[in-house]
């Protein structure tokens, strides 16, 4: 794979990568302090064409790895960056034992499924830089990462803004091409796509990254996108009360990979229906 045909987004301070597989973006930050790399994936050429333009843009500079959650797609370049200080929440940090032992082994079903060698060993990652509470900062020389928990679409979301480039990584929510997946608690997504308004209020977003899909520097598609998000949320809620069968089944009508997403859908709908019934 040519590491060009990956780079959806390219600026002085930031190139975006998108895999083949489900638009999934990994992003290479650039400033005269660090380098830092959110979330590698997927597939090993994918991850070594990251590292290799690591490699050849990082000259003496320390090697981050930001991890936005800890959905098994979002970690598994991990051991390819053996160098790298790991920046996660502590929520992510802190999972138990027999759930990372569980993410690990949907990788190795993965890799099985499709017959996948990678040339680095798999592990969850160790988190060095551990990130609690909303506000938390961490500065490199003049660079400057803000930190907001992030729940809802797992239980260790993390949302990241990095000055002074204006750089906000929204990791599984804000998508263009996603309607929320609710993996934890809609409750909290929607608690946590209401922090964009703080985020928004305190800082100069300049570009939105998101986990999937494209990215955005228009303030109006930013602030659409946190809608819609609501809305699915909102009108979830309205038609399981209703028993509104066609509402909740045209909720994700105009979405463009059906086949697949319906099962995400449907997985919303319990999980939703459980809260609501409680």
């Amino acid at each position: 794979m040519d590491v060009i045909s990956m780079i959806i987004w390219k600026d002085h301070y930031t190139t975006i990568f998108r895999s083949a597989l489900y638009e999934t973006t990994s992003t290479v930050i650039s400033t005269d302090d660090c380098v830092i790399v959110v979330d590698p994936n997927w597939l090993p050429q994918e991850i070594a064409d990251i590292k290799r333009y690591v490699d050849i843009i990082r000259k003496d500079r320390p090697l981050y790895l930001l991890f936005t959650h800890s959905d098994y797609d979002h970690i598994i370049g991990y051991r390819a960056f053996p160098d790298a200080k790991v920046i996660a929440s502590g929520a992510f940090g802190r999972k138990p034992l027999t759930e990372k032992k569980q993410i690990i082994e949907e990788i190795h079903t993965f890799d099985d499924e499709y017959y996948i060698s990678r040339d680095y060993s798999i592990e969850y990652p160790k988190v060095d830089i551990v990130i609690d509470g909303d506000g938390t900062t961490v500065d490199m020389g003049q660079t400057k990462l803000t930190f907001y928990q992030a729940p809802g679409h797992n239980n260790d979301g993390l949302f990241t803004v990095i000055e002074p480039i204006g750089l906000f990584i929204s990791g599984d929510y804000f998508s263009d091409i996603e309607f929320p997946y609710i993996y934890y608690s809609g409750y909290e997504y929607e608690k946590t796509i209401l922090k964009l308004n703080e985020i928004l209020s305190q800082f100069d977003i300049q570009l939105l990254v998101t986990g999937h899909g494209n990215p955005t520097k228009d303030s109006s598609e930013i602030k659409k996108r946190q809608q819609e998000s609501l809305h699915y949320i909102y009108q979830m809620r309205e038609y399981i009360s209703a028993k509104n069968e066609k509402g909740i089944t045209d909720l994700i009508k105009n979405c463009r990979f059906p086949r697949n997403m319906k099962k995400f859908h449907h997985h919303n709908r319990l999980l939703i229906e459980k809260e609501l019934e409680n």
